[in-house]
């Protein structure tokens, strides 16, 4: 089975054309399934993003089935308003739950910012295998159940990556040791995607944006 993962979006206004490359990409992949790990708005109150419902419009042309968690910015936006325009879509959206793609269970919880990440509710009446589905990475040390891949995004790998010394600037409680790449000290192991947008400052430095793809 081929699975993307693809996070941290954040479309401004006249960045549609960047979404359709975006979708475009993930089509290329041709894989059974696409997760997302959610901040598809760009900023906190929606002035500056394309519109949802025309970003959803867009990720709704993705052929592959759609599974996805929302992010702290789709929090501060409008929760309810987000996850409504995807699932228009056809995107499901994971809030403390979970769903089956063939024998894999996609479990998803909210964001730790904008939310009550419920772990326990998000893996009730699962079992191997499983994927848990988190836009931060900072609850990977509070995920007590094993789980076969925990994926997060959030961080966008510090945006400036200095080599050698690492991630100045990290949006994690854990600073530049989560800024991206695999995290294996417990019996889980995470994955963290650069993701594919910019918040705050349009720069990235030693941080491409990626697509990743799990086979």
């Amino acid at each position: 089975m081929k699975i993307i993962f693809a996070s941290d979006f954040h479309i401004a206004k006249g960045e549609k054309k960047r979404l359709e490359k975006i979708v475009n990409t993930i089509n290329d992949e041709e894989a059974d399934l696409v997760l997302l790990g959610g901040d598809f708005i760009k900023g906190h109150d929606g002035k500056h993003t394309l519109a949802i419902e025309e970003q959803a419009e867009v990720l709704g042309r993705i052929k592959s089935p759609v599974i996805t968690v929302l992010g702290n910015h789709d929090g501060w936006f409008n929760k309810g308003r987000v996850k409504s325009a995807l699932e228009k879509e056809g995107i499901k959206v994971l809030i403390n739950s979970n769903t089956k793609f063939e024998n894999i269970f996609i479990a998803g919880v909210e964001d730790i910012q904008t939310g009550n990440p419920d772990i326990k509710s998000a893996l009730k009446d699962t079992e191997s295998p499983r994927i848990l589905l988190s836009h931060s990475p900072d609850i990977y040390y509070d995920v007590e159940e094993k789980v076969d891949l925990i994926l997060a995004g959030h961080v966008h790998g510090g945006q400036v990556y200095i080599p050698f010394l690492g991630a100045p600037v990290v949006p994690s409680k854990y600073g530049s040791k989560f800024s991206r790449g695999i995290i294996n000290e417990t019996h889980n192991k995470m994955i963290i995607t650069k993701g594919l947008g910019t918040s705050i400052l349009p720069i990235r430095f030693c941080s491409v944006p990626e697509i990743i793809v799990l086979n």
